[in-house]
């Protein structure tokens, strides 16, 4: 795949340069800041691009807003948003468009090498990746007024799944169900969530912002 990689710390940013080019990945730019980021993926229309919520000059969520604005001028651009702590908001923000082909994962992730590549690889075919320290944080913030009180529990389960970016085939083989099963459950989450008939993995994105808006009034902690 053609990555951009777009991180203010030199150190992580040329060890992400270096894993992304020893597992066969050209990596057409390394930057290091929001603007350089917008600049990069317009001028390179990566694959996918690999995004530190933290940069210049606040160092708060600039490579966040930069990826946004890069989908923005480029919609559907692939992003996986690095953060170094669980904020349920900036996910939705990059779900936000609909579109798919986001991730936001932990950078503590980056350090499991092999669950680090596959997201990006699923996040660069258009799934929607949420790191399962986010879905935990979720799934402890339940409230008494849950949006979400429709769904059964194994509903909830395979939800939650969803969130993570997992196929129907790995979701089936998780929970050791047939494919036809997990299919009918999908669709009943679909139906009780009010999701209109459209694009099997539009809905997929728009049932995981029905959950991440279920549980993020709980959840404040920011980077």
């Amino acid at each position: 795949m053609r990555i951009v990689v777009a991180d203010d710390a030199v150190l992580l940013r040329e060890g992400l340069v270096r894993l992304l080019a020893e597992d066969g990945h050209d990596v057409v730019a390394a930057v290091g800041d929001g603007p350089s980021l917008v600049e990069a993926v317009l001028a390179h229309r990566p694959d996918v691009s690999v995004v530190d919520v933290r940069m210049p000059p606040t160092h708060t969520d600039e490579g966040l807003r930069a990826a946004v604005t890069a989908r923005g001028q480029l919609p559907g651009a692939p992003m996986l948003v690095l953060s170094q702590y669980v904020e349920v908001s900036y996910a939705a923000d990059l779900l936000a468009d609909g579109s798919g082909a986001v991730g936001y994962l932990l950078k503590d992730r980056v350090a499991k090498v092999e669950e680090f590549l596959d997201a990006l690889d699923r996040v660069a075919r258009g799934a929607t990746v949420l790191d399962p320290q986010v879905v935990a944080q979720l799934l402890a913030g339940q409230r008494r007024d849950d949006p979400l009180g429709a769904l059964t529990a194994r509903e909830r389960q395979l939800l939650a799944l969803i969130a993570e970016g997992h196929s129907n085939t790995a979701i089936a083989r998780r929970l050791v169900l047939s494919n036809s099963a997990v299919e009918k459950h999908i669709g009943n989450i679909f139906a009780k969530l009010g999701l209109p008939p459209d694009d099997a993995q539009h809905r997929r994105v728009l049932a995981v912002l029905a959950y991440l808006d279920a549980w993020r009034r709980p959840i404040t902690t920011r980077p």
